[in-house]
């Protein structure tokens, strides 16, 4: 069951603007880290917000669609490939998420493997990969609301565990088919725009791709009901967990760091299902994937960085959160005019 998530005081918005205008700078001065301060504050409700074991959960799952060789040049082995890296240290979200003491988790949502029992691996493996979404949906609603499940688990673990901040990232190979998929049917943008490169196609492969998903796309669209159903058709397993968590992050008041293209398909999902999940969420960059940025025009709000990243796995989220944690510390840290003695205008 999806708890209901509650819409963030419009009070304490009010309140630590006030906070914010009477700190030693002019007006407006530090940008962007005061509107993430005042977000932050908002989601906790204080003017004092903590970041608490921030942590950024990768979450993994395989594709039917990538058998046809038709939407990405690596084979699907490299998902279960990578998750080992994952687990050896060897990625660079785990390069980041060392750097900037960001708890990391590893989750096998359906890959198309059977991977070793592993102390560092949270096994909630729904299948081994979807179903080729150009035959027949990618999973059963069944399959689909068990994911969502998983997903919501996965986060009040964390949660628990005095998590407040939580990022989320993903491997899957053929994932931004699915996404690009997820994309046009919940922004209605043209399939063919919310089409890119992923893992580097040539310009021949790109067209190919949008070929195919244009028909994917059309087979389906009439037989679709719900946000649910819709996840079903095009989604990934680890696009619906990541769906699922991102709905029981936000009804936990957790701040919620949203990476990439893959991730940000997802959170349309969520908030398709309670539009107040956006209310949590922060961000974190604009991918180089050439839907990603539709995606955040269309959802009206703005990343914190541009650096061209289109890997995925997290990693605009972690790269981001120092200048994240920067918000709260001036924030709760920063003199006053009145404490440090000096004249207001």
């Amino acid at each position: 069951m999806i708890s209901k998530i509650t819409a963030l005081s419009k009070e304490i918005e009010t309140a630590l603007q006030k906070k914010i205008d009477f700190k030693t700078k002019p007006i407006g001065s530090l940008g962007m880290l005061e509107d993430i301060a005042i977000k932050i504050g908002s989601i906790q409700n204080t003017l004092t917000p903590k970041i608490t074991t921030p942590t950024i959960v990768v979450f993994a799952g395989d594709h039917g669609i990538t058998k046809s060789k038709k939407v990405s040049p690596y084979p699907q082995e490299v998902t279960q490939q990578m998750v080992l890296n994952f687990l050896n240290g060897g990625a660079a979200i785990n390069v980041f998420c060392k750097q900037n003491k960001i708890d990391l988790k590893i989750v096998d949502a359906g890959v198309n493997a059977d991977l070793d029992k592993n102390k560092a691996l949270i096994s909630a493996k729904i299948a081994k990969g979807t179903k080729d979404f150009s035959i027949e949906k990618a999973m059963t609603i069944t399959q689909c609301n068990a994911a969502i499940k998983k997903g919501q688990e996965i986060v009040n673990t964390s949660y628990q565990n005095k998590c407040n901040t939580i990022g989320f990232g993903e491997m899957g190979i053929g994932n931004t088919s699915s996404a690009a998929l997820l994309m046009s049917y919940f922004t209605k943008i043209n399939i063919e725009s919310c089409v890119g490169k992923g893992t580097g196609l040539d310009s021949e492969g790109l067209q190919q791709k949008k070929t195919v998903l244009k028909e994917v796309y059309q087979k389906h669209i009439n037989n679709i009901e719900s946000p649910t159903d819709a996840l079903a058709t095009f989604g990934g397993f680890e696009i619906v967990m990541m769906a699922g968590a991102i709905l029981e992050a936000a009804a936990l008041k957790m701040t919620i760091l949203i990476d990439g293209f893959i991730v940000t398909a997802a959170l349309l999902a969520a908030i398709t299902i309670d539009k107040n999940v956006i209310d949590y969420c922060i961000f974190t960059h604009s991918s180089g994937e050439q839907g990603h940025q539709k995606i955040l025009d269309f959802l009206n709000v703005k990343p914190i960085l541009n650096l061209g990243l289109r890997l995925g796995e997290g990693t605009g989220a972690a790269v981001a959160l120092p200048i994240i944690q920067s918000a709260t510390l001036f924030l709760n840290e920063m003199a006053t005019f009145e404490s440090a003695n000096i004249s207001e205008a």
